[in-house]
């Protein structure tokens, strides 16, 4: 009998949560609401709706697969070549192209944690060596991430804004990171929540970029242009970069629905302000609650909120809130992660939560 590899066999499955409507069914409940996966609950702008509507014409047709308009449309927008740019089943596919590409058995890549998860599971898939790197003031320890370096080291992740604590990692930090890493290590820098980011201080990957560094800038379409169904995300590097990785793309990877909803999404800019003004104001309303609930907190760039629970008791209370109605996402045994949502879903998250706190 075939089996697996044991590494492959020691990773640990991301397990995605059951579908809204079959936890309402199990729990008894109506009306719940999503807090748990960082969607932008403003939904998709209408011009993406309508180039979707258009685009289940040609679904008999295979996709471009080189997402010729889209990627035009993006290198203008960017001011890069169209050569420097990768499209992928999400920026997921484009992570594991990396990994696949420039990662080979017994090679390193460094991360820190907590941070996205999917670094690891890729690295590990791929017969790579992770080394950890725990975050410092709940944010990327870039210099201990440089002194772990070894000449088997190939790939770093930095994901600014973090994800789960909404940290960033600041201008002046990230330039003296780049800095230390020799040319040879690819820096992956994920940027799925940079259009969310607030600080003056965030840095400037794309000077990076330009600058000629081994450098791969991620970015995505499911977050804040609100499509993330349909998954589409994007990579920058240098062309010779993005060649090899295309040499490793499997045919079609990004379908025809996807790339109209995008290329359309780019041209609505309101839809884009609207969102991050809702997010801008649901933050302060959930800053504002957490503090009367005296429940600590990091302060976010990104549309989620990091809560920390000194008492350990966070999978109890994700319970209770789910048989409420309100999901939010666990993240160990002291913390949870909220998404913020519409005014509505950010009331009926805190006030669930100052019932369950006896707080009135």
């Amino acid at each position: 009998m075939i089996q697996a590899p044991e590494h492959i066999k020691s990773i640990k499955q991301y397990i995605p949560g059951k579908p809204i409507e079959e936890l309402e069914r199990e729990l008894g409940i109506t009306g719940s609401v999503k807090l748990a996966s960082n969607e932008n609950p403003l939904g998709p702008s209408p011009l993406a709706l309508k180039a979707i509507r258009k685009a289940l014409q040609g679904i008999n047709r295979y996709p471009d697969g080189t997402c010729y308009y889209l990627k035009n449309a993006l290198s203008q927008r960017l001011n890069v070549n169209p050569d420097e740019i990768l499209f992928g089943n999400g920026s997921n596919e484009i992570i594991e192209l990396a990994v696949r590409t420039f990662l080979g058995p017994a090679d390193e890549a460094i991360m820190a944690h907590p941070s996205f998860a999917v670094y690891s599971m890729i690295v590990q898939a791929g017969g790579g060596k992770n080394i950890v790197v725990p975050l410092k003031d709940w944010r990327h320890d870039l210099g201990v991430m440089t002194s772990c370096m070894t000449e088997k080291t190939k790939i770093i992740f930095i994901a600014n804004p973090n994800n789960p604590t909404g940290t960033i990692n600041t201008r002046a930090e990230m330039d003296a990171f780049m800095k230390r890493v020799p040319q040879d290590v690819l820096v992956i820098v994920d940027e799925a929540y940079y259009e969310y980011v607030t600080s003056p201080e965030y840095p400037e990957s794309m000077r990076y970029f330009r600058e000629g560094r081994d450098i791969l800038i991620l970015r995505t379409f499911s977050k804040i242009y609100g499509l993330a169904g349909l998954r589409i995300g994007y990579g920058i590097g240098r062309a010779d970069l993005i060649t090899d990785m295309n040499r490793v793309r499997q045919p079609f990877n990004v379908n025809s629905i996807a790339q109209q909803a995008a290329l359309a999404a780019l041209s609505d800019e309101k839809h884009i302000v609207k969102a991050k003004k809702i997010n801008e104001k649901g933050k302060a309303y959930i800053y504002k609650g957490l503090k009367a609930m005296k429940l600590n907190y990091i302060p976010t760039e990104a549309n989620f909120i990091y809560i920390v629970l000194e008492n350990g008791n966070a999978f109890e209370l994700y319970e209770k809130l789910l048989n409420q109605g309100v999901i939010v996402r666990p993240m160990g045994a002291q913390a949870l992660r909220v998404t913020i949502g519409l005014p509505r879903e950010n009331k009926r998250f805190i006030e669930t939560l100052k019932q369950i706190q006896n707080v009135k």
